[in-house]
């Protein structure tokens, strides 16, 4: 595999950012997974942690070089991490579980497969023009669907991050999975929260992504979010990879052609590490939610 890949996250005018993303890569596999905790102080973004560390290390445990059912894997960690949320809630005796969005995307064998739960987004952007791009789970996308609105009204709509299905909370996820897409040279698989995806219209996000070069694209396009976010700007977060032949060279290209097959590689930022407000979690607070999060991640495992 050759590919390039870049991810960033910001905690906008927030006083904590519960938005967490992960790739990690072995020789004939790679994940990108992407989380938007919901929840009051600190659980939201436990909701996101959980998930995106569940899903990553189950990656790296069985993708020996790769998976044996992309889609089959996807199924099962999606709904594992919503269980070790649901344990995590039970053991804390919280009334209200937290939740998170996910969007999981599993490339093998020169093939795209992703599931989602929520509003946070994956878009798949073929010669500079956009494939195709998840459906949100809300109850704005229902009632654009039912022509109840149109883009403009919903874009402003006070319900419009009110979402029907995610990780955690007291209900089962709904969570919807792609059917595989074979990518070719150039290809971009963007995947990011609503804090990007909602100050900005997909043709934005396409235009500035189309030309691959995601290592300068996607800090442009936090940019350009953070701006249009002002004083209510939420957690932003992109991941964003371009695939590429594998004959291709450039300074900035992962290849994985020589990595053992026993081997991996994972990027992604721990809980506590972030920019944080002083008063909100004192270092004792934040070492006892990691060994919280991990206890619940390894009853899954």
């Amino acid at each position: 595999m050759r590919f390039t890949i870049f991810q960033e996250s910001r905690i906008g005018k927030r006083r904590t950012n519960q938005d967490r993303v992960a790739y990690s890569y072995t020789r004939d596999a790679l994940l990108l997974v992407l989380a938007d905790g919901m929840g009051g102080h600190l659980y939201g973004e436990i909701a996101a942690q959980i998930s995106v560390q569940f899903i990553a290390q189950s990656f790296q445990q069985e993708a020996r070089p790769k998976v044996t059912d992309p889609v089959l894997f996807l199924s099962r960690v999606l709904s594992n991490a919503h269980h070790a949320i649901l344990d995590y809630a039970f053991d804390k005796h919280l009334s209200d579980i937290p939740r998170t969005t996910i969007v999981a995307c599993l490339v093998q064998d020169g093939v795209a497969h992703w599931a989602h739960a929520g509003d946070s987004r994956l878009y798949l952007i073929r010669k500079g023009r956009l494939l195709t791009q998840t459906r949100d789970h809300s109850r704005v996308q229902l009632m654009l669907d039912q022509g109840l609105l149109d883009a403009e009204s919903a874009a402003v709509h006070p319900g419009r991050n009110r979402i029907f299905s995610c990780l955690g909370g007291s209900h089962p996820p709904q969570i919807e999975f792609s059917r595989g897409v074979p990518l070719v040279n150039g290809d971009v698989v963007a995947i990011c929260s609503d804090g990007v995806w909602g100050p900005l219209d997909a043709d934005t996000l396409t235009n500035t992504l189309a030309d691959g070069r995601v290592m300068e694209s996607v800090p442009r396009l936090m940019d350009e979010a953070e701006m249009l976010g002002g004083t209510q700007c939420d957690n932003m977060t992109l991941i964003a990879m371009t695939w590429h032949d594998d004959h291709q060279a450039d300074t900035d290209t992962v290849s994985t052609r020589t990595m053992p097959a026993d081997a991996f590689t994972t990027q992604m930022e721990g809980f506590g590490r972030g920019k944080r407000d002083q008063e909100d979690l004192s270092e004792d607070e934040i070492e006892r939610a990691i060994r919280e999060i991990n206890a619940a991640i390894h009853k899954f495992k």
